[in-house]
């Protein structure tokens, strides 16, 4: 790390709405440019810049700005230069030249303290003198807020967002309450807001720390974990690690939040038979109680069962498709037909697309059918599968506009007769609300997944949740009808999903392992897999129809790695590719990158069969390539899987990651020709049964694990997933017998 002193020479770009900026500054006569985020600079301003060298393969040597401390021009040349830059509104050369005749070296002192004086120099009347002032004002504190923000150690980037947050108010909020960063501020979590505290000199016992870090810690506990609530006792004893404090401080706090409505609590029956105490946040606790609620009354409002030749019309379809169903096949047709809602589950070559298509021409004789899918890909696949559009179940509700606004609800519900939902597991509890409160009792929903896959990203387990009720007709495939000869990955597959160790490296087969000595070795293995080997040996594209999968995101075969060394080898730095950089990974044009949260606000295109359809909303989990990078207007243009071409602006692009290996959290609910996986040992709790199932039945073609035989013993017998604290399952049993 390097401290410069410069002048600031011209801003040759600036986004306002994330403060990044690349700015030519001088020493002398030496000029270079300065990158990163900072406040809003003016030419002739005097800079201290904290930061790092770095030659850029295009721009040359730069220097990239960690921090930025800015004095006031003090020479009456500075602060003409200074207000002549056009940052100011109101303000350009001429008037520049007025208000240093009028008040010369104080200046900027009379703009800060006493600015009403602008309205005695002669040329500006009050309307300009009111958009002088105001100008100023807004700049000044938004520096001030930047340099209070980064005394207690903020990042540029964050202190742009927390400033735009608060505006003049911020220093007051902050330090009155910082843990309301947590809330209101997206990217600032409990530890950040912590340390600002604790640089306020506020106690560790403070009322503000203590409910905002049981807060925090339900939240990291719904939105990291996936569960919906937490038994208080082990919210508790996850708080008082947290926070440093004792259980009876923890214990008050806990009540007084449940007594203000901040948190909810209810009894709810334990495994064992004791009851236990479930603490939910508010939002999670109405949606669950919500998809209960509604579920009930899609049973209630069960539609009448179809013609009694339902028999007759399978066997009708049986011989103009030439299939003989098996018995657990023809169940799961006749009981979605004759039932108002009906869950259809069983893993990979049991059948459920052979069943989801005769089920389409049953039904299609009298009502309309809708398939969807909770994500881009799988919805895709869906498709090609039966023969009809599928869409996400975004696109579907059809987003309104704010985060979870959807334009279809209770008040515009979706019309239709019959809704087919793929891949159930991914489903989380909010979602499914969204879902049923845009369909009309008497809709019929059937809903179709393996509830052996990895559960949802999101809170909640609905899929098993649903099946465990037994409230709703189920019928779970368990007879493998997908299979040749020489197939071993659903095969494999099964053999996982029975805690049995998979058999590798048959002759002629589709299933392979390969010893790896170290992580290192497994990484350059798996590189040297994708770049040449495979692709030689199968004929595919190495980047479009090959996918890395790791069980990490840490570690020399975890993501964040694998994706730099996969980078490097299939699209390294060159003069003619445009790069933008964010943090510590580098984009380039060409790059396969992936969407890591929803963005509801983003546009985008796609070309037509007449015009161009325009929508907004990019979604966790969206895969594409970069086609270009405006270094000028610091843009990024992302053309993703099902052809939308969104542009990425301002913080946008923190919502981009490297996508030549993802994790197999990221992979549900999508299908690769070949998939390429590190088996090389690491956490317990990551490493499981379930997760190694769905990475190996997200391949179609073949499956190549790399590593130690002893790692993939682990994963198998690894059985005990961490339980997801939810309470569907018992409320809608709850409900059923009222």
């Amino acid at each position: 790390m390097e401290e410069i002193e410069v002048f600031a020479d011209e801003t040759v770009f600036r986004n306002d709405e994330n403060g990044y900026t690349v700015l030519v500054v001088k020493s002398g006569k030496t000029r270079v440019s300065a990158v990163g985020i900072m406040p809003p600079i003016a030419a002739g301003e005097k800079l201290r810049i904290t930061g790092e060298w770095v030659e850029h393969p295009i721009y040359g040597r730069q220097i990239k700005v960690q921090g930025c401390e800015i004095e006031k021009p003090t020479t009456l040349s500075g602060i003409e230069k200074y207000l002549s830059s056009g940052m100011i509104r109101g303000v350009g050369p001429a008037t520049a030249k007025l208000l240093i005749k009028a008040f010369g070296e104080e200046t900027l002192d009379v703009l800060y303290s006493t600015p009403e004086k602008l309205q005695d120099v002669p040329g500006i009347g009050p309307k300009r003198a009111k958009m002088i002032m105001e100008s100023y004002a807004e700049q000044a504190q938004q520096r001030e807020a930047m340099v209070f923000l980064q005394s207690y150690g903020v990042t540029p980037s964050l202190a742009v967002k927390i400033f735009k947050q608060y505006g003049e108010n911020v220093k007051q909020v902050i330090r009155q309450n910082p843990y309301r960063l947590v809330e209101d501020v997206e990217g600032v979590g409990f530890k950040t807001a912590d340390k600002i505290a604790a640089s306020l000199g506020i106690e560790p016992d403070s009322e503000y720390r203590l409910s905002a870090g049981i807060k925090h810690t339900l939240m990291e506990a719904t939105n990291g974990a996936g569960h919906c609530y937490l038994p208080r006792e082990i919210l508790s004893a996850h708080a008082q690690r947290l926070l440093g404090c004792g259980e009876e401080m923890i214990e008050h706090t806990i009540d007084s939040l449940i007594l203000s409505h901040a948190l909810t609590a209810q009894v709810l029956p334990g495994e064992d038979g004791e009851q236990v105490v479930a603490v939910y946040l508010p939002l999670t606790y109405r949606a669950e109680n919500e998809v209960a609620r509604r579920l009930r009354e899609m049973i209630d409002a069960m539609p009448s069962t179809m013609a009694t030749d339902l028999g007759a019309q399978i066997d009708e379809l049986e011989r103009m498709e030439g299939v003989t169903f098996h018995p657990q096949q023809r169940q799961a047709i006749e009981t979605a037909v004759k039932s108002g809602m009906t869950v259809i589950t069983g893993g990979p070559g049991t059948g459920k697309t052979t069943i989801i298509k005769c089920i389409i021409k049953l039904l299609s004789v009298g009502g309309e059918v809708a398939l969807a899918a909770p994500t881009g890909r799988a919805a895709k696949r869906m498709s090609e599968a039966c023969g009809m559009e599928a869409k996400t179940l975004h696109r579907l509700l059809e987003y309104g506009g704010e985060e979870g606004d959807f334009a279809r609800g209770q008040d515009n519900p979706l019309e239709m007769d019959t809704l087919i939902i793929d891949e159930m597991s991914m489903v989380d509890i909010f979602l499914m609300r969204s879902v049923l409160r845009a369909l009309v009792p008497g809709t019929r929903l059937i809903m179709v997944g393996d509830a052996d896959q990895l559960p949802s990203v999101g809170a909640g387990n609905v899929l098993r949740d649903i099946l465990d009720s037994r409230v709703i007709p189920s019928v779970m495939l368990t007879e493998i009808f997908r299979q040749d000869e020489k197939s071993m990955i659903v095969y494999n597959a099964h053999r996982i999903n029975r805690g049995e160790a998979p058999r590798l490296n048959a002759k002629g087969s589709d299933f392979f392992f390969e010893r790896a000595a170290s992580p290192t070795d497994a990484a350059k293995k798996i590189v040297s897999l994708c770049a040449t080997r495979l692709p030689q040996f199968l004929g595919l594209d190495p980047v479009r129809q090959m996918q890395v999968l790791s069980p990490t995101k840490k570690g020399e075969c975890g993501v964040w790695m694998l994706n730099q060394l996969l980078q490097a080898e299939f699209n390294p730095a060159a003069p003619h590719k445009s790069e933008r950089v964010r943090g510590d990974m580098t984009f380039r044009e060409g790059d396969k990158v992936m969407q890591t949260r929803n963005n509801y606000q983003l546009k985008w295109k796609k070309e037509g069969v007449f015009a161009w359809e325009e929508g907004q909303g990019v979604f966790n989990g969206d895969i594409g390539f970069v086609t270009e990078i405006d270094t000028q207007e610091r843009t990024v243009i992302v053309q993703f899987d099902d052809e939308r071409i969104a542009t990425y602006e301002g913080g946008d692009i923190d919502d981009l990651e490297l996508a030549y290996c993802i994790s197999v959290h990221k992979s549900q609910g999508s299908e690769f020709p070949v998939v390429v996986m590190p088996a090389v040992g690491g956490p317990p709790m990551l490493l499981t049964r379930n997760l190694l199932y769905t990475a190996v039945t997200r391949a179609r073609r073949m499956v190549m694990i790399v590593g130690r035989e002893a790692a993939i013993d682990q994963m198998i017998m690894n059985a005990d997933t961490r339980r997801r604290y939810s309470a569907l399952c018992f409320r809608m049993t709850q409900m059923m017998s009222l």
